[in-house]
């Protein structure tokens, strides 16, 4: 899975990227705001983990900006504040979880997978997407175009879930890499070309 780790000490985001790197995530950095929305912009990631205390502003701004937007990807604040007031401020924001500075890896590691593990549930209660007459089984790797039942090999039948997830949006290349590939043998773009034909 990508992640998005916006934090200003290079450090801590050497350890936090190195640590959930050993987990096959792959980590992107962005040591302020602005660049934050710029990879946000450009990516599409699994998980966001979020400073509060950057140089260029807030965390809470980029949370709350970020969910006026609609956007659902999960987030998980860094913070050093440990007021309960300041924690139940920034769930009350949109923020699914955080994590009290000084980090413990064994302590980011286990909430990282804990909310995974959750998103990964409520989206298999969800097994069936319906788009116009089309029907995904994502339970048994079907497809119906109305009652027509369509069986793809399980790549293309990934593929085809991600670009129907999200109907309008244009998935670069390398986002489709990342999704439907991950950090299987490394694949080139033409095996996206020869897939979606």
């Amino acid at each position: 899975m990508r992640f998005l780790l916006v934090e200003d000490n290079a450090e801590l985001a050497r350890v936090v990227a190195d640590r959930l790197g050993l987990d096959g995530h792959a980590v992107d950095h962005a040591d302020t705001l602005e660049a934050a929305r710029h990879s946000i912009g450009i990516a599409d990631y699994d998980l966001i983990l979020l400073d509060i205390m950057l140089p260029d502003g807030d965390g809470r701004s980029f949370l709350a900006d970020h969910r006026k937007a609609e956007k659902r990807t999960p987030v998980i604040v860094l913070t050093a504040r440990s007021e309960v007031s300041d924690r139940v401020s920034l769930l009350d924001l949109g923020a699914d979880d955080y994590i009290t500075k000084p980090i413990k890896p064994k302590v980011l590691v286990s909430k990282v997978k804990s909310l995974l593990r959750r998103l990964k549930a409520k989206n298999e209660t969800d097994t069936n997407v319906i788009v116009g007459n089309i029907t995904i089984n994502r339970d048994e790797y079907v497809i119906f175009k109305g009652k027509e039942r369509i069986f793809l090999p399980r790549k293309e039948f990934e593929l085809f879930s991600l670009l129907t997830s999200k109907p309008g949006k244009v998935f670069k290349r390398e986002a489709i890499l990342d999704k439907v590939w991950g950090n299987e043998v490394v694949v080139g773009g033409r095996t996206i070309d020869v897939h979606i034909r």
